[in-house]
């Protein structure tokens, strides 16, 4: 007689369990799903700022001059480069002889305009008998371009200049006086003179 009572108990406790899940189960799948809200702060200013699909990047333009005739009349000596290449890049002095440490360009002797490679701040404007008149310009914290050999200068030490501005006309040195009329270039990257012609055109 027990026996058959704590069966019908433990059946009865199984129904209870049995009913509850189901009753558990549909309140659940009743219950209104709860709308989460975004919070506001960095999420909300970072859904809203809208990035540029193709950034324009400042690049050197094609060259410190603005004719297409201008040529190379001395190269910048590359310590890796060939030796005919390294013989034509040695500036010869009063019996010394210099590795040119930028390019001298000219048309054929005559004057033209030379402009600046980049936006910037001109940091230095010098007259130079031996080098033939001097522009620096900082375009950024590491690169610098250096004009030689330049007269009629239309800029002064502070002015803000944007690339293909004038900034004088070829001239004469006499440190280079074989090269008659030229513009000697330089570029500076982290206060290491490079080859220009390997950096025109291409983003900094």
């Amino acid at each position: 007689m027990i026996k058959v009572f704590n069966r019908k108990v433990v059946y009865a406790l199984y129904a209870i369990a049995i009913l509850l899940l189901i009753g558990t189960l549909v309140l659940i799948s009743n219950k209104p799903a709860v709308k989460l809200e975004q919070p506001s702060g960095i999420i909300d200013v970072l859904s809203k700022i809208t990035l540029p699909v193709n950034q324009e990047k400042d690049t050197i333009i094609g060259r410190p001059y603005n004719n297409d005739n201008v040529a190379i009349v001395q190269n910048y000596y590359d310590y890796q480069g060939d030796e005919e290449n390294q013989t034509s890049s040695i500036i010869y002095y009063e019996d010394t002889y210099i590795q040119s440490s930028g390019i001298s360009y000219s048309l054929d002797g005559e004057p033209f305009e030379a402009i600046a490679v980049l936006d910037g701040e001109v940091i230095e404007v010098k007259e130079d008998t031996l080098l033939g008149n001097i522009v620096k310009i900082k375009h950024s914290e590491s690169v610098v371009s250096v004009y030689q050999s330049i007269s009629d200068i239309k800029v002064k030490t502070g002015d803000i200049v944007t690339k293909g501005t004038v900034i004088g006309v070829s001239s004469t040195s006499n440190i280079n006086s074989d090269l008659n009329n030229h513009l000697y270039f330089e570029l500076l990257i982290d206060n290491i003179n490079v080859n220009p012609e390997e950096y025109y055109d291409k983003s900094l």
